[in-house]
């Protein structure tokens, strides 16, 4: 359990700094959303290539940590959705529900992957990369969806959900460097160097962002909508994973890795989606920063289960 909180406490250390840099040095949002941008479309796309480029993908359980979440992912995903009628019943309407089933899908993969390293290095970047493989395009083809049907009576095509996820950075930069690994194309020395030097950036300042981003508004009274979000994610997802994980055979650092990417909040990013596509916006931040700060005790608790 030491080692899991000590693996911990620089993340949530540095989310907590960006939430007072946005509150006393940086107060402008223009700051904040430079940064966001480049970590999004620049730094983190090229940790994830030099990544996947430099693993060892032979040792990896390529097969047992996708298919857990990438089952698990599917399973929440359907869950939500029958829960859209009692939901409705309880006065939830369609927006909110959206920001539920986001808040209850999607996954902070800043978090992740800074835990990931801290707890297994290399191997655990690698095993935590395979996972993004898995979850990102499945989660983002269901969010956008989601959102297409209840949020707004404005409906969207098939062709514009297929572009919204086609244009996701973050998927081509898996795409790529599993081709660049598995074909074995050679890279420059200086390729390696600046790689190195840009991904090594992106976790801290990605985790800096998603600090800045949290709003403590109603944190102390959630709404029944957040509240049901909460235990979604932060309860049954990290137990669903692990009955998986289990079932797939995985053990030691994979079967870590998998919980602690099953047990960290909803992505930042899904507030922006909301935005965009009508969905509740400022229920969805509520659902962000509650998960975020009651994920500093849930993940510990659920990782050192399993380690």
């Amino acid at each position: 359990m030491a080692v899991v909180v000590a693996a911990l406490m620089p993340v949530f250390l540095l989310i907590v700094l960006g939430f007072v840099l946005k509150r006393t040095l940086m107060q402008l949002d223009t700051h904040w959303h430079g940064l966001e941008q480049l970590t999004y479309y620049v730094l983190f796309p090229v940790l994830l290539v030099q990544t996947l480029v430099k693993a060892d993908l032979t040792n990896v359980p390529i097969a047992g940590v996708g298919g857990a979440l990438l089952l698990a992912s599917l399973v929440m995903s359907l869950l939500c959705l029958a829960l859209r009628a009692p939901l409705a019943r309880a006065g939830i309407d369609g927006p909110a529900f959206t920001s539920i089933f986001q808040g209850a899908t999607r996954w902070q993969t800043y978090v992740a992957l800074s835990v990931s390293s801290n707890l297994f290095g290399s191997v655990g970047l690698a095993l935590a990369s395979v996972a993004m493989v898995a979850i990102i395009p499945l989660v983002n083809v269901f969010s956008v969806a989601v959102l297409a049907r209840y949020a707004t009576s404005e409906k969207r095509s098939t062709r514009a959900i297929i572009m919204t996820v086609v244009r996701n950075p973050l998927i081509w930069a898996c795409v790529i460097g599993l081709a660049i690994n598995l074909t074995h194309i050679p890279l420059p020395q200086i390729w390696h160097q600046v790689a190195d030097a840009l991904g090594g950036s992106s976790l801290a300042i990605g985790l800096l962002v998603t600090g800045a981003g949290l709003q403590l508004k109603g944190i102390f009274r959630p709404s029944l909508a957040a509240t049901v979000a909460l235990v979604l994610k932060l309860v049954l997802m990290p137990a669903l994973v692990v009955a998986l994980a289990l079932w797939f055979g995985l053990t030691g650092s994979s079967l870590a890795i998998v919980t602690a990417c099953a047990a960290v909040p909803t992505s930042p990013s899904a507030y922006v989606l909301a935005r965009q596509m009508g969905g509740d916006a400022p229920l969805l931040a509520q659902i962000i920063t509650l998960q975020t700060v009651l994920a500093a005790i849930t993940m510990p608790i659920a990782i050192a289960a399993v380690a």
